[in-house]
């Protein structure tokens, strides 16, 4: 069975949400990052990487479920690149692999620590329409996501988070990040390796970012 760790981008300071780090939310009788932790190990993550940054110890200090590691970015504030970065390099031990040697056969499934609709059905879903070699992104039907080249206007299928990347792929993403972008480079430069999975059914694929995104908190997602 292939190894699938995953990588929990928890870093940003939430300056535009103005309530600090959102990764400390609350959601759920918990923390947004003791809640997405909780659903990536459910869905089938062996192991899931919390890349801390804005407010390092408070966040590092909330308690997480059993199969979680802190990796701490101190140049979080240089943009999500580098998050994504330290989390993939530190995921590449996890999957049997030093960064760039070898495609290592596992896979690195790398979330959003913003996204409540994440839940653990989701993360199942996608690792399990994962093929070798290709990545697996979640698709949705709303202003959530990137455009894929050539497919445009309402209704369309977007790229969004979280995104399944075999080990090798995952580390060549992470050299090409700069800025707040992430994965961003390297998947726009390699349509055609990307396989999108539906999920518009289950979630819009909203994330928290401003006060009028609050209300996202209050949502139900399903056990």
């Amino acid at each position: 069975m292939t190894r699938t760790v995953a990588v929990l981008l928890a870093a940003g300071a939430g300056t535009r949400l103005g309530l600090g780090p959102k990764a400390l939310l609350p959601f759920r009788g918990t923390t947004l990052v003791a809640h997405a932790a909780t659903e990536l190990l459910r869905g089938g993550c062996s192991e899931v990487f919390v890349v801390v940054g804005a407010g390092a110890a408070q966040v590092g200090a909330t308690p997480l479920p059993p199969g979680c590691r802190i990796v701490e970015n101190p140049r979080w504030e240089e943009g999500m690149s580098t998050s994504f970065a330290a989390g993939i390099a530190a995921a590449g031990e996890g999957v049997g692999e030093s960064p760039g040697e070898g495609t290592g056969g596992g896979r690195v499934l790398v979330a959003l620590v913003d996204q409540p609709g994440m839940n653990f059905g989701l993360i199942e879903i996608l690792l399990a329409l994962h093929r070798p070699g290709r990545i697996t992104a979640a698709g949705y039907r709303s202003p959530f996501g990137v455009e894929t080249a050539g497919m445009a206007g309402p209704g369309t299928l977007r790229r969004g988070n979280p995104v399944v990347f075999p080990a090798d792929h995952a580390s060549a993403a992470a050299a090409l990040a700069e800025g707040d972008s992430g994965a961003r480079s390297y998947l726009a430069a390699h349509p055609e390796l990307i396989d999108l999975v539906d999920f518009s059914p289950y979630t819009d694929g909203a994330d928290i970012d401003t006060p009028a995104d609050l209300h996202l908190l209050e949502q139900q997602v399903p056990d």
